[in-house]
């Protein structure tokens, strides 16, 4: 990004308050301590704090301008911020109504204006950041390709990823999530993306939004920000998504008046991009892609992965049919997707000391676990198969019993575990549902009340030639064990 103060000003309709209007911004920062050179550093007013007691940090930090909803009255207060603008006179302070509101307008402002090139959408419940970076490695085939970095698909990340666009980027990829009302349709047009990928319609975030189908809603609100005839890639497997056409949507008071394609992808009748002839190899999905033409001929392209899971297969479909309508020739773009090997925290497969480890730690959902489950279950192993599963955040009022579904699915489908250790005061019920009915076989199931204690059990009992799964909401630190273990067994070998 290069814009002057005055620009920034100007974007998101602040009025400059001191500072030299004519110093370049390249960065926005909403971390006081971290600057990346040239910064604007965006106070974010949140639940317990707010982020203007950083003020003098940012500039001491690198920062050449601030937005800023306290008005001089309060500025002046902050004694500390006053002798930093006292050093540094062409520091510079830009007061705006409401910061986080400002951020999405220069969001808007700087896609409008700067980011001419298509960006395609990614959004849904669950597999957002595989689907976005899959999308990204099918397009890679034909295109230099701009994708989001990290997780920023927030109302304040998704400002930022676009100011961060490659220059020389001819198509972009953007992940967008939401946890609240409204949420989507803000960062939507932010973003305006010219086409969607909506990979599922699951039970995060229910707490806040309290039905599927209100989350269903405010997912297709991505559409709020998208042009008339902008098409959407739906999941003909998910039971909400397959059944959407453009008058249901219209129906729900979303992009009434405007075109709206759907391109189902799946593995039924209804896809016009199918997977077909799906078998696994040491528990690597490979299979046909059947691409169905409007006048009902039919295109097939072969597909192998390297990453593990049949739920991969859809986010494998989603992604050639996005490159093949951007221009990308849909048999290279499924041959890229051989070389994709997975995000960190999300069905990265790593081994240490002989044990292979699934790390799936960054989220979790009931539909995610089962299929991080499945994944351990079909992968060959040598040794032992373990599952360390925490709890499942934001479930809301049913959360017991969400837990309890995994359970059941543990038992129900027998699966071959030897071990299931559990972490977390909601992860109880998953041990609870699968000692019902006196299943046969049972695991050997513990549960944990902290990582430390998690950690050094798991570095004492595991051995070469085990296969470890990983799976838990962010919020509960499974990373901490991985990385423990990792750490522990390459000292050891």
């Amino acid at each position: 990004m290069e814009l002057t103060v005055k620009q920034v000003a100007e974007a998101c309709g602040g009025r400059l308050l001191c500072g030299d209007e004519t110093r370049m911004v390249r960065h926005i920062s909403l971390n006081s301590n971290k600057m990346a050179g040239d910064d604007l550093f965006v106070p974010i007013i949140g639940e317990r704090v707010d982020a203007h007691r950083f003020l003098s940090g940012a500039f001491s930090a690198g920062a050449v301008c601030a937005l800023t909803s306290w008005k001089s009255p309060e500025l002046l207060k902050d004694t500390a911020l006053q002798a930093v603008l006292d050093r540094d006179p062409s520091a510079a302070l830009i007061e705006v109504e409401d910061t986080r509101a400002a951020l999405q307008a220069l969001g808007r402002w700087y896609r409008e204006k700067r980011v001419r090139i298509p960006l395609i959408g990614v959004t849904g419940s669950v597999g957002k950041t595989t689907t976005r970076e899959m999308i990204a490695c099918a397009l890679s085939a034909g295109k230099r390709v701009y994708a989001t970095k990290g997780n920023s698909n927030s109302q304040v990340g998704v400002p930022i990823t676009v100011t961060e666009t490659d220059a020389d980027a001819e198509i972009g990829v953007i992940e967008l999530g939401m946890s609240e009302f409204g949420e989507m349709s803000r960062i939507s047009e932010v973003a305006r993306v010219d086409a969607a990928v909506m990979t599922n319609i699951g039970i995060s975030h229910i707490n806040q939004l309290g039905t599927q189908e209100n989350i269903l809603i405010q997912k297709l609100h991505i559409l709020d920000g998208m042009p008339d005839g902008a098409p959407l890639f739906l999941n003909g497997d998910d039971k909400m998504l397959c059944e959407l056409t453009e008058e249901k949507i219209h129906a729900y008071g979303i992009a009434e008046g405007r075109r709206i394609p759907i391109i189902f992808y799946g593995t039924g009748e209804n896809a016009d991009w199918r997977a077909e002839k799906i078998t696994l190899s040491k528990g690597l999905p490979q299979f046909v892609i059947r691409r169905r033409h409007a006048d009902g001929s039919v295109s097939e392209y072969n597909c192998s992965l390297s990453v593990p899971g049949m739920h991969i297969v859809l986010n494998a479909l989603a992604s050639v049919a996005a490159a093949f309508y951007f221009g990308v020739d849909a048999e290279k773009a499924s041959v890229a997707l051989s070389e994709f090997h997975g995000v960190g925290g999300r069905g990265e497969i790593e081994e240490a000391g002989g044990i292979r480890i699934i790390d799936d730690s960054y989220n979790a959902a009931p539909a995610s676990m089962k299929a991080g489950l499945t994944v351990l279950c079909d992968l060959p192993s040598a040794g032992r198969r373990v599952a360390v599963l925490a709890d499942m955040l934001e479930l809301g009022e049913k959360e017991a019993g969400y837990h309890r579904e995994v359970g059941e699915f543990i038992r129900e489908r027998k699966l071959p575990l030897d071990m299931l250790w559990l972490y977390g005061p909601l992860s109880v019920h998953i041990g609870e549902a699968c000692r019902e009915n006196k299943m046969e076989d049972v695991p050997q199931i513990r549960h944990f009340d902290s990582l430390e204690a998690l950690s050094a059990a798991l570095t004492e009992t595991l051995k070469p030639g085990d296969t470890v799964l990983f799976k838990g909401s962010n919020g509960m630190g499974l990373k901490t064990a991985v990385s423990a273990l990792l750490s522990a067994k390459r000292e050891q070998a």
